[in-house]
Parts: C-alpha cells; structure tokens; sequence
C-alpha cells in the first residue's frame, strides 16, 4: 500500500559517518559469540559422554552388569529425553570405549572437549595407541581439522612421516626456524589422490599436483600458500623455470619444490641451490627468511642424500614421494568406518558433530 513504510534497506537514510565501522565490529564480536557458545556446548557435550561411559563402566563392574545394561539404558534415556539426541545403544557404546581409552580426567577436560564427538570416533577407531591419538587430537585442534581431513591424516599415517626427510636445516638455519622447517617437512609424501601410476613423468605428475593443488597443500601440511608452476626466473638474460614455488606463512620464507621422477643423484641439488639463489636475489622480501628448497625424487639412499647436503649451506630437504600406497594393515580396523557410524547413528543421531 502506497502509505506504508518500506522494509527494503534501500529506501533508509544514508548511513552516518563511522556506521560501516560499527556495523562491521558488532558482526565480528556477533561471529565470535556464536563460536564461543559452540564451542560451550560441545565441551559439555564431550564431557557429558565421557562421564556417562565412566559411570557405565563403573556400574557393570560393581554391580557385574553384563551388555544388555546398555539397551536398556538406551531406551530409558531416550524415553525421558526424546528430543535430545545421541542416546542409541551404539553410541552409549561408545561412550564407554571412549571413557576407558581416556581414564584421565584431565586430558579429557583439557584437550580432547575441544574436539567434537565424532572426531572422537574417528581417534578410537583408528588408533589402538592413546598417545598417537593424543598426538592426532593435539594436531586437529592446532590446525582446525574437520573430521574427514582428521581421517586422511591419520590414514596417511602423518605421525610417522612428520619430520624425517633428509635434511641440512641444523646447521643452515637458526633455532627455532631450523626445528621448525624440519617439522613441516615429510618422507615420503603421499599423492595418491593424483590417480597416476609408477610410470608418470616428472611433468605430468607436477601438472596433476597443481590440477589438485587443495589435496597437494592439505598433504604438504599447515602453512603452505601455492605461488606458482614453472615460476620464470630470468638470470643474465637466461630463463629458468622452478617447478613449484610455495610460501610458508609460519616460516615467512619461499619454498622451492622441484621434482625427479628417478632416484635421487647429488647433482640435482645443484640445481636446487641454483634455484634458491635466484629466488633470494630476484623474488625474497628483505624481511623473509631464507628460502628453503625441497627435493622430491622417486626414492633415494638416504646416506648418499645425507652427504650430499652435509657442505650444504643453504637448507635444503630431499624426500621421496608415492603415487599409490595402499592403506597399512594395522589402520584396516576391523571397527566401523565413520561412515557407517553415521549411517548408524543417522535420525538417532543426527544433531552430534
């Protein structure tokens, strides 16, 4: 009707001056509430888990209850508290192996709350060992894992490849720098999300990597920022070209990573330092740290590639990369996937993340 007010934003009056401002701190302080309040709420959530698994435990082997406690109690809970979920005889199950992995009151208040429940599952399915699983936990909180990327890692096995490539970066780089580098390094990387077989050459591999570049930084690991493929170096009038050139944001210098579809062979590093070189003199900022070069090859004797980078002072790693692994035994649980948890807990279950 022609007399009534508009509720469109358009027909407002001008917002006065500092208005975009205001506007733009209450939505942050507005953000930030709503992700304390889920964070609350999860907290209590885990905790509330992990006590009813304490108190079950205790129950069965005080009173020498047997299993089908856990039906019963499933179906008392959810009869006094329909609209709450999470209560299926399942996942009281897995409260229990979840309270008896964690008997420790304190890292379960202290790390593992910070965590929702079903990276939880994810930890107890996956791996047999608490500290490994305290490793993976500590490591999701750090970097914000969503439970998918939390289960790669894991079956990617990122602990045991974590920092042991070959490198020279004790003795050409400072700490904590040095430490550092070597923590963000791996041996072997693993691409097999690249689909390509043993056969594939240097070229074709480096085009896939950049054709799945968000696979590629999530297997490089926190703080990498892809810059460029076959990054142009002009040097004297001559033209070279780096394979992958990347930015680490912790480390605040480039990465250069080039790749050697055979086995590795001292003189590449050559190349590599060459490299290095050129991107300190042409590409570095005056504040950025020294640029770190990372060799990729098919396989390596790790005591050649260790003599080879001993008279090394630039930092410099040599790691060898996989196209197909396949997945380790001891990871092949014979426990359900995550998947198939939520499938089982799908309608029961469905508010718990």
């Amino acid at each position: 009707m022609s007399g009534e007010k508009s509720d469109n934003p358009t027909n407002l009056t001008p917002a006065p001056e500092g208005y975009a401002d205001w506007l733009a701190d209450l939505k942050g302080r507005i953000h930030s509430a709503q992700q304390r309040a889920a964070l609350a709420v999860n907290r209590e959530l885990v905790l509330l888990y992990w006590q009813i698994g304490r108190d079950i435990l205790a129950q069965q082997a005080e009173q020498g209850w047997g299993a089908k406690v856990i039906d019963r109690l499933a179906n008392d809970l959810r009869a006094t508290f329909p609209d709450m979920k999470g209560f299926s005889p399942r996942n009281l199950k897995y409260m229990r192996a979840f309270a008896e992995s964690w008997p420790d009151a304190a890292i379960v208040q202290g790390v593992l709350a910070q965590l929702p429940w079903y990276h939880q599952l994810a930890l107890l399915d996956k791996l047999p060992d608490p500290e490994t699983r305290r490793w993976y936990a500590a490591k999701a909180i750090e970097h914000n894992w969503s439970r998918n990327v939390l289960v790669i890692q894991i079956e990617s096995r990122l602990l045991e490849r974590s920092g042991t490539a070959v490198t020279n970066f004790t003795c050409s780089l400072p700490k904590p720098q040095s430490d550092l580098a070597h923590e963000s390094l791996k041996d072997p990387y693993r691409f097999d999300f690249l689909g390509l077989g043993e056969e594939a050459q240097e070229r074709e591999i480096e085009n896939a990597l950049v054709k799945h570049v968000t696979e590629f930084l999530l297997e490089l690991g926190a703080g990498f920022a892809f810059v460029g493929q076959q990054v142009l170096l002009d040097v004297g009038g001559d033209e070279f070209f780096i394979d992958l050139l990347f930015y680490h944001l912790k480390l605040r210098c480039y990465v250069v990573i080039e790749l050697k579809g055979g086995k590795f062979k001292p003189e590449h590093l050559g190349q590599l330092s060459f490299y290095l070189t050129a991107v300190d003199a042409q590409i570095k900022h005056t504040q950025d740290a020294p640029t770190i070069g990372l060799l990729l090859c098919k396989s390596k004797n790790k005591v050649v590639a260790e003599y080879a980078l001993r008279d090394k002072t630039q930092p410099m790693g040599i790691a060898e990369y996989k196209l197909l692994e396949s997945l380790p035994m001891e990871l092949q649980t014979s426990l359900p996937s995550i998947e198939q948890i939520e499938r089982e807990l799908a309608g029961d279950d469905s508010s718990i993340s």
